[in-house]
């Protein structure tokens, strides 16, 4: 989709995963430790957020099981409407 992402990328004092900085879209890979600081990844998420990105979480067993289901979640929330429908085919003429 030509969208770059920066590893390991520093937003205020947060480093973030993965970060596309001309969608403000941030990708976090959590290990089982996360499991254990709900509180703190929400407020940390609250914060990016209040920042103008958006921040969608993947767990590890995700990534490295699902890569095309992760993937294909990325891509959709980069182009949420990739091909819409003609007008005809929505029920328009």
């Amino acid at each position: 989709m030509g969208c770059k992402f920066r590893r390991q990328h520093q937003i205020g004092s947060y480093v973030v995963d993965f970060c596309c900085i001309e969608k403000n879209l941030i990708v976090e890979i959590d290990g089982g430790q996360h499991a254990e600081q709900k509180v703190y990844d929400t407020e940390r998420t609250l914060r990016l957020a209040s920042e103008g990105y958006r921040v969608i979480r993947f767990w590890n067993h995700e990534v490295l099981n699902l890569t095309e289901s992760v993937l294909e979640k990325i891509r959709l929330v980069l182009d949420p409407h990739p091909n819409p429908l003609p007008a005809r085919e929505r029920g328009k003429q």
